[in-house]
């Protein structure tokens, strides 16, 4: 069954997704100014995506994944499995 779509920015889905793009920024080093500055935008935008204060957009996602040096696939992947975990 197709699950019914929640736009929820404090769905699990969207936890599991933040945590996964902190930790790889992380993992890389990179601070949330340094992100910033790399896409030229406030920092306090992405603090806002890796908690619980905005939504992320698809476009946003890639971005941010190719920022950091992650794999976009591997933040959909996430996505995918967190709702077949239901």
């Amino acid at each position: 069954m197709i699950e019914t779509m929640k736009p929820s920015v404090y769905s699990q889905e969207y936890q599991n997704l933040r945590d996964w793009l902190k930790s790889k920024r992380n993992e890389k080093g990179i601070t949330l100014r340094d992100v910033a500055i790399k896409l030229g935008r406030h920092h306090s935008i992405f603090g806002k995506l890796e908690q619980d204060r905005r939504r992320i957009d698809v476009v946003e996602l890639v971005i941010y994944c190719q920022a950091i040096g992650a794999d976009p696939h591997e933040a959909i992947d996430i996505l995918i499995n967190s709702l077949s975990e239901k």
